[in-house]
């Protein structure tokens, strides 16, 4: 299972990389596996502001459609737009070319209260 440790993670199976004050956001490679190929991913919350634990998007899969949820409070600046054409990159590349949105981080705080990659690998029972 591939879990970068330089990443912060959500029980909700998300990843946080801080860029300054943005926050790129993806679904885990545990997370990607779980729900299978996925063939859309379906963003509304672009340029608005979306408070923690909030749902921002969902990704579809064959079988399933999966809630994403924000990591962080902030507002919704960018979705991949290789995704558009490419949603298969969230399963080959979750952590590279697959990442599913860029948002403004409102509350820094918040990032301390996000798992490290052993907090995550505890949640994942890996």
């Amino acid at each position: 299972m591939n879990l970068p440790d330089n990443l912060k993670y959500t029980k909700d199976h998300e990843w946080v990389r801080v860029e300054g004050d943005v926050a790129v956001v993806g679904i885990t490679d545990f997370a990607q596996s779980e729900l299978g190929d996925i063939v859309y991913v379906d963003i509304d919350t672009v340029d608005k502001e979306i408070s923690q634990h909030d749902v921002f998007g969902t990704v579809e899969a064959v079988k399933t459609v999966s809630d994403l949820f924000s990591p962080l409070s902030g507002t919704v600046l960018e979705v991949n737009p290789k995704l558009d054409n490419s949603p298969e990159l969230v399963n080959s590349d979750p952590y590279g070319d697959g990442w599913i949105i860029r948002m403004s981080i409102g509350d820094a705080s918040q990032i301390d209260g996000l798992l490290t990659a052993a907090g995550y690998r505890e949640v994942i029972g890996q």
